[in-house]
């Protein structure tokens, strides 16, 4: 679990709202690489912004 963040620091990473990572997850549009059994999700910054750019490219 080496360079991962919490969502809220995705989010401020990302400069977006915590509220929007989560609607993303929710959307399906980006998955994270780490559930805790608690439920919290744990991120690496680079997969989610290669996942958004490849979600971008299938919208045009």
């Amino acid at each position: 679990m080496e360079d991962l963040v919490s969502t809220g620091d995705l989010a401020k990473a990302l400069g977006v709202s915590r509220g929007a990572v989560i609607r993303w997850v929710n959307a399906g549009l980006i998955t994270p690489d780490v559930t805790t059994p608690g439920g919290h999700h744990r991120w690496d910054v680079k997969r989610v912004r290669e996942q958004l750019r490849g979600q971008r490219k299938r919208d045009e």
